[in-house]
Parts: structure tokens; C-alpha cells; sequence
């Protein structure tokens, strides 16, 4: 354990700290404009790193990409914006939160349930790696096919309001994410003889379009400031929001919980974790009809999850030379420029590299939620300004962030009719949360299914762990009328 702590002492030197510290501003800042995640953070690093030691420049790029995902929740909270695809489900609650004039709340809660989860995923990332081999050798295509299940199974509580407008939210979701190659014959679908359809629909530009541009047309159409209130309630502080954390401890942990779990599992990533945590919290919530409408629950839930999810991506990425997400398969690319190969030999001869990148965790989840804490109270001043001033900002970004992606002008357009789509859906009230579900999940799960069908046929539902999470799915989406019975029953009596 010596060896641990050394580590920790030698990244505090006056040589490489600033460098860290440069990293998770980099990451804070790339993760707020939207379009910008940890992928594009990691590409452009890269080339910058490469001729320092290995630990130093491991310990730059995962503190950069550490903090992208709690500089995406920022914008989501304050204009609606998901810096990353990790933040979707932030904007549910958090955006309307700081339409009520608790923006510095919301911040508070997603600052210290980011801290948590970060923390909390590199414990697991500590204590897993030993046994990491068996459990990723139960895992296959029928166990990501029913995991794929337990996320759509979300479309149907999610659906505030009318049932019938959130399932078919949720139908053209999924609907959209056929579009391109079928990902098991190679048949390509719906691209109506475009090549820019071929890959599908960009998640990002879509995601931009649904929420960004679609709340600023709103916004501009209705006038007045994102506060609705006109004004920032001081009661709702900083410090209200960290006490939120701990007051709702059992679901922080939950959720950090299943943003590991989701972490360690190759090729499902942040997005996914961030929408089944806040599926979860809306499942095991004695008030599921709350949800959307602006409550600390559904910012604790996502943000825990997605900053946990981290330690548990670089399970499989150390470990087995797997990649836990796109940015872990990134950092593969980074691994071997600098000369390092994943696999036993790191967990033994290069152990120390390893303590570098869990310290580098720790210590930018640290700094970037302490940079939350204390900037809330002033970020939130961006909710009164007036919407002539903020909109054309937004929207300019937005498209910028769009574009960036791939450095392609369809996406802006792809972005642009996104935002006419989402700003239909906010007018005639039809549920975003459910289609980004559906758009996030049909293309694994249809992958999956049909992967699991060829090789075991209906028998892929009676596997152990297949069977488990069947059983878990039916219990979690009875829960909520199972307990209304109840309830309504001790009222009778």
C-alpha cells in the first residue's frame, strides 16, 4: 500500500499538479459546449501528451476526461444543454429546476453526487480488477440483450401524462435508430440513397436539436428569462443540494452502483447509465408522477451514475485490453503510444501505472466538483438573463458543438430538424425522455437479440443471469402498481 500513496504524493509535485489541474479545466470546458465530450478531449490530447513519462500524461488525460461529464451537467442544468450524451438525463429534472429558480440547488446536487459516484467507481475499479476475469466470462449476448430490456422497460414510467404519447415517443426512437447498416446482416435501411445516413443518425446532433435548439426556439417564442420565476431563490443554495445527496443517500447509492456495474460491461457506455439510474430512481420512488417536474431524485440519480461508470470502464480497459466505451477505446490508442500494454502484466509489473490512473480519478473528480460548489451561486445568474440574450448564444453553440463532431454540415441540419422535432414534442406535449430512450437502446437491443436468438434460440431466456434480470424487469415495473394497491387499501381501511 506504500507504493498507493506514494503515487498520490508524487502527482501533488509542482510539476505535474498544474498539469493535472490544466487537464480538468480542459475537461470542464470541452464538457459544456455541447457536442465536445470526453472522446473529442481525449483525440485532441493525445498528440499533446505523448512525449511525457506515461504516468504524467495518463494522469492528464483521464483527469481531462473525468470532468468532461460534470461540465456537460452545467449546461444541462442551466440552458437545457447536455454537454454529452452522458448528461440526457440531467436536463430531465435539473432544467426544470432552474426554471424554477433553484439552478444553484441543482448544481449543488449534481457537483456532490458526481463526486460520490466518481469516488465510488474507483473503489470498485481498486477492488475488482483480481476478480474481473470470471465475472466478464458470464457475460454474453443474451445477458446485454435482456440488460437492453430492462432499459426500454423504462419507456413505460416514464411516460407523464398520456401513456399512449409517451409510447409512441419511445416507438420512434427506437424507430430512428434503425437507420443505417443493419448492425448483424450489414442490410442497409431507411438512408433513402443518402451516404451521410449510412452510419445512422448522430447521437449528438440529434440530442443537441432535441434539447438545446428546441428550449431556445421556446424560449424566444415565449419571452422572459429561463427562471420562470424571474429571479433566483436563495433558499435553494448550493448547500441545500449537497444536503440533497445525503438525504436520498440509499438512491446515490444505488445508482452509483449501477453506473459501475454498466461500466465494466464493454460497448453499452455512459448514455445508457445515465437513463437506466434515472429509470431506477423513478421505479423505487413513492412519488414516480414527480418526476420531470423538477425534484433533487432525478438529478442525484444520473449524475451518481455516470461518474461512477468511469471507474468501472477502466475495469475491462486495464485489465483485459477491452474497452468499457468509445473513450475507453480511445485511451487504448493513447496506451499504446506511450508503450504501455493492457492486461496481467499492468496489474502486476506495472502496477504503479494503475495507482496513476485511479489517483487521477479521484483527484479530478475532487477539484471539478469543488469548482461546482463554488461557482453555482454564480453560474445561476445565467437563468435570469433575458432569452434575446442568452437564445442566439445557445443556438450558435449548438451548432458549432454539432458540427464538430465530425466536421460535417449535415449535422447541423440533422441538428436544426431535430430542434423543430423537439420543440413539436414540447408543444404537444409528447415525452423526450422516453424517444432518447428508444434511440439510445433499439439498436443494441435488436443487435443483441439477434445475436443471443441465433445461438441459443428462445432457451437465451432461461440462461441463469438471462432469467434473473427477466424476473428483476417484471418485479421492478409491477412495483409501482403493486404499491398504489397497497396504499390505496390502507386508505380503506
Amino acid at each position: 500500500m506504500s507504493a498507493f500513496w506514494s503515487i498520490l504524493f508524487s502527482l501533488l509535485n509542482l510539476r505535474t499538479f498544474p498539469l493535472i489541474l490544466l487537464g480538468i479545466s480542459i475537461g470542464l470546458f470541452f464538457g459544456a459546449l455541447p457536442g465536445l465530450g470526453g472522446n473529442i478531449t481525449l483525440a485532441i490530447l493525445i498528440p499533446l501528451v505523448w512525449k511525457l513519462d506515461p504516468k504524467t500524461a495518463l494522469a492528464i488525460l483521464l483527469s481531462a476526461h473525468a470532468s468532461v461529464t460534470f461540465g456537460g451537467s452545467i449546461t444541462s442544468i442551466l440552458i437545457n444543454t447536455p454537454g454529452t450524451g452522458q448528461n440526457v438525463a440531467t436536463c430531465f429534472d435539473g432544467f426544470p429546476m432552474a426554471q424554477q429558480g433553484k439552478a444553484a440547488r441543482a448544481i449543488g446536487i449534481a457537483a456532490t453526487a458526481s463526486l460520490f459516484g466518481g469516488l465510488f467507481g474507483a473503489v470498485v475499479l481498486i477492488t475488482m480488477l483480481p476478480i474481473m476475469k470470471k465475472i466478464m466470462m458470464l457475460i454474453g449476448s443474451a445477458e446485454y440483450f435482456m440488460m437492453a430490456v430492462m432499459g426500454i422497460s423504462i419507456i413505460s414510467l416514464l411516460s407523464q401524462g398520456s401513456i399512449i404519447k409517451g409510447i409512441i415517443s419511445g416507438l420512434l426512437g427506437i424507430l430512428i435508430s434503425f437507420v443505417g447498416f443493419d448492425p448483424v446482416t450489414g442490410v442497409l435501411r431507411y438512408s433513402f440513397g443518402n451516404i451521410y445516413f449510412y452510419e445512422g443518425i448522430k447521437f449528438i446532433p440529434a440530442i443537441v436539436g432535441l434539447f438545446a435548439i428546441s428550449e431556445m426556439v421556446h424560449l424566444f417564442t415565449e419571452g422572459g428569462s429561463i427562471s420562470k420565476v424571474g429571479k433566483i431563490d436563495l433558499k435553494e443554495n448550493v448547500w441545500e443540494g449537497f444536503k440533497d445527496v445525503f438525504r436520498h443517500f440509499s438512491l446515490t447509492l444505488r445508482c452509483s452502483i449501477i453506473g459501475t456495474i454498466i461500466g465494466i460491461i464493454p460497448g453499452i457506455g455512459g448514455t445508457v447509465a445515465n437513463l437506466v439510474a434515472y429509470g431506477h430512481a423513478v421505479q423505487t420512488s413513492k412519488t414516480p408522477e414527480l418526476f420531470g417536474t423538477g425534484i433533487p431524485e432525478g438529478v442525484i440519480a444520473p449524475e451518481s451514475a455516470n461518474n461512477a461508470k468511469e471507474g468501472g470502464a477502466l475495469v475491462p480497459t486495464i485489465g483485459f485490453g477491452i474497452p468499457g466505451s468509445s473513450a475507453m477505446a480511445i485511451l487504448l490508442g493513447a496506451f499504446i503510444t506511450l508503450g504501455i500494454v493492457p492486461g496481467p502484466d499492468m496489474l502486476t509489473k506495472h502496477i504503479d501505472i494503475v495507482y496513476t490512473m485511479i489517483w487521477a480519478l479521484v483527484l479530478a473528480n475532487v477539484i471539478g466538483s469543488g469548482f461546482g460548489l463554488l461557482s453555482a451561486n454564480k453560474l445561476t445568474k445565467l437563468t435570469i438573463l433575458e432569452g434575446k440574450v442568452i437564445v442566439p448564444f445557445v443556438i450558435v453553440l449548438s451548432f458549432l458543438g454539432s458540427f464538430f463532431v465530425a466536421n460535417l454540415y449535415a449535422d447541423i441540419i440533422v441538428a436544426f430538424i431535430f430542434g423543430l422535432i423537439g420543440y413539436g414534442m414540447k408543444i404537444y406535449r409528447y415525452s423526450k425522455a422516453t424517444f432518447v430512450i428508444g434511440f439510445v437502446l433499439g439498436r443494441i437491443l435488436e443487435k443483441y437479440f439477434r445475436i443471443a436468438y441465433t445461438c441459443y434460440g428462445f432457451s437465451l431466456f432461461l440462461r441463469p443471469i438471462t432469467l434473473t434480470l427477466l424476473i428483476v424487469t417484471i418485479l421492478a415495473l409491477s412495483y409501482p402498481f403493486v404499491s398504489q394497491n397497497f396504499v390505496r387499501r390502507g386508505k380503506l381501511n
